[in-house]
């Protein structure tokens, strides 16, 4: 008895141990459930976290932003001026080699304005590169543009 108790515990405790750490490397996949969980945390601080030190972001709408404190800068300004209700990454695909991914999709984030009035819906197409470094995957170059409008009979 007690060292079926003794095992049990021991089970118990390597998986609590074990199944945080598998969960820590979810791939490219995980950079980008990471910053949608930070966006409607509204974190900047756990946003700034899902890219490289020397990371380029063209997000909408925004100057071209460089490096941890131009990218933190972009997110500060979006976050002060908005609280993100939701956010959404779509028809993501990702094609990897190595510990470098490329992937693409559609984002969609809504947001209601602090100075008041009703919720915007920004809606738009995205292309990250993303690597492995240190051991953590991290966006190093994220490309956001806001859906086009006004092109009539265009596929998109």
């Amino acid at each position: 008895m007690y060292w079926s108790l003794r095992l049990g515990v021991f089970i118990a405790l390597f998986s609590a141990c074990a199944l945080p750490c598998y969960a820590k490397d979810r791939g490219p996949q995980g950079v980008d459930a990471a910053w949608v969980k930070a966006m409607k945390a509204n974190d900047v601080n756990a946003v700034v976290q899902c890219y490289a030190s020397d990371a380029v972001a063209w997000l909408p709408g925004v100057p071209s932003a460089k490096g941890e404190q131009a990218i933190r800068s972009a997110y500060a300004g979006l976050l002060s001026a908005n609280t993100v209700k939701d956010a959404v990454l779509s028809d993501a695909v990702y094609k990897s080699a190595g510990k470098m991914t490329v992937s693409w999709g559609r984002f969609s984030l809504t947001l209601m304005p602090k100075a008041g009035g009703n919720p915007v819906v920004l809606t738009g197409r995205y292309t990250e590169v993303i690597e492995k470094r240190n051991g953590k995957w991290v966006y190093t170059v994220d490309h956001a543009s806001a859906e086009p409008t006004g092109m009539q009979g265009a596929k998109q």
